[in-house]
């Protein structure tokens, strides 16, 4: 059962720059104060004593969290309140629970440490796969522990252990290379292993294979990785077409049944899943409105690392709600509603907003930071894989991918930050 924080739980996080508002807080005057506080998505702090450390929290509507903490308590319950401990309330506005965990972690960390910040999120190093290239018989296994050097062959993150190893499984059977642990000296007289028997392995071990031959199969499996199996893929409907021009319709069918199979085992990993050292893309979550103005927040995902967000006023893109209800190819891009000057001094002034989201994207691409510790990117993944891995009705905003890990599609950004700012929700393209 959780704790609540006692009086000494509450201390400055020693950096205003988290939070957005700060008010002074009197218990004869809670009902008045709070009502100052915004009803939106948001993290809080709660200053004591000085020198305390301060009570964080996070909530969907803040003004209704802080009521339940600092109102008196008419119902005589064992809930927690704060009222006669909290000397100042300082908060955040976000726009959506992803931001909100982000903005809780970094506050947490400064507060309590990284350390006390994991355990309190209860944030774990997502499970992924490692292919340990630097051996002289790679093997794939499933492993939760990064290294500097295994960012380029680790992939990742899973949403669970046993999804990581149910397609680690699935790709070892494909390929016949070892599922041994030992670092391998082979001779002939090896005992060997129960998958050398069923010929499921070439058996480096007993030297049944030169190091060439394995090196291909090594090779074979680094390609289906880093492809998501259309290496493969490609590579068996060659054979099957080929054998189908040749009119050997029992060849055919088995290498169409070799094709289902690689297709299954590729369906089993997420499109998020690559190097972790490539992992890179544009996260969008819902932004409140500024003037009426139209906002979401971008972030940029880095090698695995989350920066942001940076503010972009969708102003001057509209949504076509109509492309939901009628799905036409019409409406496959945003419209663009640019502004048109009157003179030409006033021209120069006027942007597209292709140039404002390049110059956001551009303005995050500049704070992008290597994490001091593996210790960061691995809470950094674990955000990820939290918000990702939701059912998708659960999970706000949208995250697009680099197709080839490098560019991202601009127009394809600014379509789905439309959707987001106008209140469409829950699609996965």
């Amino acid at each position: 059962m959780r704790e609540h924080p006692s009086a000494a739980t509450i201390r400055s996080v020693g950096d205003s720059s988290i939070f957005e508002r700060e008010i002074a807080f009197e218990p004869s005057r809670a009902a008045e104060t709070l009502r100052e506080i915004p009803a939106a998505y948001g993290v809080v702090a709660l200053y004591g004593s000085e020198g305390d450390r301060p009570f964080l929290t996070k909530a969907a509507n803040l003004r209704r969290r802080l009521q339940r903490l600092l109102l008196p308590d008419e119902s005589q319950t064992k809930r927690l309140n704060l009222r006669n401990r909290v000397q100042r309330i300082a908060w955040r506005c976000t726009g959506s629970e992803f931001e909100s965990m982000l903005v809780l972690y970094r506050a947490l960390t400064l507060s309590l440490g990284r350390d006390e910040a994991c355990n309190r999120l209860k944030l774990h190093t997502p499970y992924m796969l490692r292919f340990a290239v630097e051996n002289r018989f790679p093997r794939l296994y499933v492993t939760n522990r990064l290294t500097r050097k295994s960012l380029q062959q680790s992939y990742g993150p899973f949403p669970s252990r046993a999804a990581a190893e149910r397609y680690c499984d699935a790709v070892l059977d494909l390929f016949k290379i070892r599922r041994c642990y030992e670092e391998l000296v082979p001779f002939p007289e090896h005992p060997g292993c129960v998958y050398g028997e069923m010929k499921k392995c070439i058996a480096p071990c007993q030297q049944r294979c030169t190091d060439e031959e394995y090196a291909k199969e090594a090779d074979g499996v680094e390609s289906f990785l880093k492809t998501h199996g259309e290496s493969m893929l490609a590579e068996v409907a060659a054979e099957r077409d080929h054998s189908s021009e040749e009119m050997e319709f029992e060849a055919a069918a088995a290498a169409h049944t070799q094709w289902q199979r690689v297709k299954a085992t590729a369906d089993l990993a997420d499109e998020i899943i690559a190097p972790i050292s490539e992992l890179r893309a544009v996260i969008l979550q819902p932004a409140p409105s500024v003037d009426e103005i139209p906002q979401v927040e971008v972030f940029l995902l880095h090698a695995g690392t989350i920066t942001g967000p940076g503010r972009f006023s969708t102003l001057g893109v509209r949504h076509v709600k109509e492309q939901s209800a009628v799905g036409s190819s019409l409406f496959a891009q945003p419209l663009m509603l640019q502004a048109v000057p009157l003179d030409e001094s006033s021209s120069a002034q006027v942007e597209s907003p292709e140039t404002r989201l390049k110059a956001t994207l551009a303005a995050l691409e500049t704070k992008i930071t290597v994490p001091e510790s593996t210790g960061v990117l691995s809470d950094h993944l674990a955000l990820l894989r939290r918000w990702y891995f939701r059912p998708e009705k659960q999970r706000s905003g949208k995250i697009l991918l680099s197709a080839n890990r490098k560019s991202l599609d601009t127009r394809q950004i600014l379509r789905h930050a439309a959707r987001i700012a106008s209140g469409v929700v829950g699609d996965r393209e």
